[in-house]
C-alpha cells in the first residue's frame, strides 16, 4: 500500500513536470488582461512530433488498486485536465527496464503535469468528473508503450 503526496515541483521532478500558474506570471500579454506562465514542460520526442489528442478516462476512486504500469520510451506525456478536479498520478523509477518503488501523487485540480521519456506510470486516473484531457505526446512511427502487469497490485490510498 502506497499513500498519495501532495503534487509539488520539487517532488515531482524526478519523473516530470508540473504545470501550474502559481507565482507571478513571466509576462502580462493582451493589453495587460492575461498572465504567460512560459515553457512549463519539458517535452522530447524521438523520430515523432508534437501531437494534441483528447482522451475521455472513467473517473475512480480511492482507495485504487494499481494492476498496471506503461512508460512511453520515444516520448514524453503531457497531461492537461479540462476542468478543475484532482487526479491520481503513480509513478516509478527505473529499476533495470522495469519498474521500481511506486509513489502516487494527488493533483490539487489546477495543475497539469508532463511525464519524462521513459517515465514509468499508471494509467490516467481522474477522481471527478468529468475526466476529459487534453493530452500531449510523440505521434510517429513504431510502438512508443511498455506495459508491465502488477501482479500482485497494489492499493494507493489518501496521505
Amino acid at each position: 500500500m502506497i499513500r498519495t503526496e501532495p503534487l509539488t515541483a520539487e517532488a515531482f521532478a524526478p519523473f516530470g513536470d508540473v504545470l501550474d500558474a502559481t507565482g507571478a506570471p513571466d509576462k502580462i500579454i493582451n493589453a495587460g488582461k492575461c498572465g504567460r506562465y512560459h515553457d512549463r514542460a519539458n517535452l522530447s520526442f524521438f523520430e515523432g512530433r508534437a501531437g494534441v489528442s483528447i482522451f475521455k478516462a472513467e473517473i475512480r476512486t480511492l482507495p485504487y488498486d494499481c494492476d498496471l504500469l506503461e512508460r512511453h520510451p520515444d516520448g514524453s506525456q503531457c497531461f492537461i485536465p479540462m476542468s478543475e478536479h484532482p487526479f491520481l498520478i503513480i509513478v516509478a523509477p527505473d529499476a533495470g527496464g522495469t519498474p521500481g518503488a511506486p509513489r502516487a501523487f494527488l493533483s490539487d485540480g489546477a495543475q497539469a503535469i508532463n511525464f519524462h521519456r521513459g517515465t514509468w506510470h499508471g494509467v490516467l486516473t481522474p477522481l471527478d468528473g468529468p475526466g476529459l484531457f487534453a493530452v500531449v505526446d510523440r505521434i510517429g512511427a513504431g510502438a512508443n508503450l511498455e506495459e508491465v502487469p502488477c501482479d500482485p497490485p497494489f492499493t494507493v490510498v489518501a496521505g
